[in-house]
């Protein structure tokens, strides 16, 4: 009988597809990535654009002083540098990605970092200047509320170590 493999919702853009806000990819070249493929265990996912935010399209930010939590409980908001406001679409992005994690059923995501959606440890810091800080991501929160364990790029030896003691 064939073992069901653990399955990690993964950021669309780190396996090469060009759904970045700026139409680009972020392409995670790694041998961990490829043979986690290759055993059916990725799940792909851009939550934006699943919102229906189209690509390419202005950047945005989770406003200053506030965070992902905020967002999701409908008291802050994630703003594009030109002003408009996508809050909406990035709540019903971080939706699609918790009920695609449930019904694939994703233990785990690997997410991008620095995005308002999937960073998992670092955001903008909300005035369009380039500067990161700590944060997380709305749909990135969103999946840690739901269950999943959430890992950025740089720590794909962890969440392999994690998939080796629990195979």
């Amino acid at each position: 009988m064939d073992r069901i493999v653990d399955r990690i919702l993964v950021s669309a853009c780190l396996i090469g597809w060009p759904v970045r806000f700026d139409g680009a990819a972020k392409t995670l070249h790694h041998p961990l990535l490829a043979r986690w493929a290759e055993e059916g265990r990725l799940v792909p996912l851009c939550p934006e654009t699943m919102a229906g935010l189209a690509t390419p399209r202005a950047p945005a930010e989770i406003e200053p002083g506030t965070d992902a939590a905020a967002v999701l409980a409908g008291t802050a908001r994630v703003l594009d540098a030109d002003g408009g406001d996508h809050t909406a679409a990035f709540r019903e992005g971080a939706r699609i990605a918790t009920a695609t994690a449930r019904i694939r059923a994703c233990r785990f995501a690997l997410l991008t970092e620095g995005s308002p959606s999937c960073g998992s440890t670092l955001i903008a810091d909300g005035t369009f200047s380039g500067r990161r800080i700590l944060g997380e991501g709305v749909a990135a929160r969103a999946l840690r509320d739901a269950g999943l364990r959430v890992f950025a790029p740089d720590a794909l030896d962890e969440l392999a170590a994690l998939l080796d003691r629990e195979a």
